[in-house]
């Protein structure tokens, strides 16, 4: 299955991304990857997209990260609503997690 995703590329705390279509089994190291399809620096805002090539894979059936779904959405390449990039912690997993905390703290005072 083939995905459009970002390649981070760049120094340490400087990041610029390539986007990129690649094999979602083989994750794009060291650059390999089937085609380079844009870029995007976050610092300055820069994006560059060759609009034709991303509709081609599209069509071929490639699926957009959320990120870069996000990205073709502000540039007007897709329609539709933004997708959430970071998922939140669902009710239960937070109660859990309260739970320990009470745990530790009965054994730290136990002791």
């Amino acid at each position: 299955m083939l995905v459009i995703r970002l390649f981070r590329v760049g120094k340490k705390k400087q990041p610029s991304f390539k986007i990129v279509v690649c094999d979602k089994r083989n994750p794009p190291k060291r650059g390999n990857f089937v085609e380079e399809v844009g870029f995007y620096n976050p610092l300055t805002k820069e994006k560059v997209l060759r609009k034709e090539r991303i509709e081609h894979w599209l069509k071929f059936g490639a699926q957009p990260s959320d990120s870069v779904y996000n990205l073709l959405i502000q540039e007007k390449i897709l329609s539709g609503k933004k997708r959430p990039v970071y998922i939140k912690q669902k009710p239960k997993q937070e109660a859990e997690k309260e739970v320990k905390k009470e745990v530790k703290k009965e054994r730290i005072v136990d002791t």
